[in-house]
Formats: structure tokens, C-alpha cells, sequence
């Protein structure tokens, strides 16, 4: 397996993946558009085999000074429960440490994986304001069902 910086032609395969989850509801939608512009915050997981397939992809979105999220991630099912979700987060919390970013927060369906990484349960209302600039926007407003969790690093 092969854990590197995203690449733009890495974008479709990574929105095929996101809206796999999202249309199950597992995660929220991102546009092909939005993860073009965004395609330099993402890691990706690739196979070490001739086709080269992405199995896993995740997002480090910086919110504030000392503030990052990690968003859209999302390993292939058949690959899951092996450590490469743990592997991409970790990825990215080191990606932020080299930032200097002190505190990285995620909203997600699925919160028992991040608080078996150390993450705590907060109230969204503990996250600025700008956060909340994305949900408003969201088809899910305001009652999304997201979990937002906090880790400082």
C-alpha cells in the first residue's frame, strides 16, 4: 500500500468513493468541484498492484489558527477494520502538527473510530463560527445527525 498527497487526477476516483458513503449516508456529499479546489488538503491510499486503485482517502481542512478538521474520510469496505482508517488519520494529524495546528475536530456519523483515536465528544456550539458557515449551506440543516468530536494533538 501507498499513502502520498493527493493528485488532481486523483479527484474522481476520490468523489466516486466519498459518494458511495454519502449516498448510503454514512457521510455528506462533496462535489467534484469542491474536491478539485480542495484536492491539496487530501491523502490518499492506493494499492500496490498494476491497477493502482485508491482504497482509502481523507482531508485536512484548515478552519482556524490552531484549528483543523479532518473530513471525507472514507476507506473501500473491503479494506476497512484493517488499521487504514488509523493510518490516514494519523497521517493527517502529523500533516497538522507540521502546520502547528493544536487542535484538529471532526464531524462525523461514525464517532466510536475516532474516539478509539482519542477523540472527545464536544457540542457543536464549542466550534467557531465559520464552521457552522458549511452547515447552514448543507441539505442536512439542522438536523444532520453529524457528531462532533475534538483531539488535541
Amino acid at each position: 500500500m501507498i499513502i502520498r498527497s493527493a493528485r488532481i487526477t486523483d479527484a474522481k476516483e476520490i468523489h466516486r468513493l466519498i459518494e458511495h458513503y454519502a449516498n448510503k449516508r454514512e457521510m455528506l456529499h462533496r462535489s467534484l468541484n469542491a474536491i478539485f479546489e480542495s484536492i491539496q488538503e487530501f491523502i490518499v491510499i492506493k494499492t500496490s498492484n498494476k491497477n493502482n486503485n485508491i482504497i482509502g482517502c481523507g482531508a485536512l481542512h484548515i478552519s482556524w489558527e490552531d484549528l483543523a478538521e479532518i473530513r471525507s474520510l472514507a476507506i473501500v469496505e473491503k479494506y476497512q477494520k484493517i488499521g487504514f482508517g488509523r493510518k490516514l488519520v494519523a497521517k493527517l494529524q502529523n500533516k497538522a502538527k507540521k502546520l502547528d495546528i493544536k487542535r484538529i475536530f471532526t464531524l462525523t456519523f461514525k464517532p466510536q473510530f475516532f474516539i478509539k483515536l482519542g477523540y472527545n465528544i464536544i457540542v457543536k456550539e464549542a466550534l467557531p463560527h465559520k464552521i457552522w458557515s458549511e452547515c447552514v449551506n448543507c441539505y442536512l440543516f439542522p438536523d444532520c445527525g453529524e457528531v462532533s468530536l475534538l483531539k488535541i494533538i
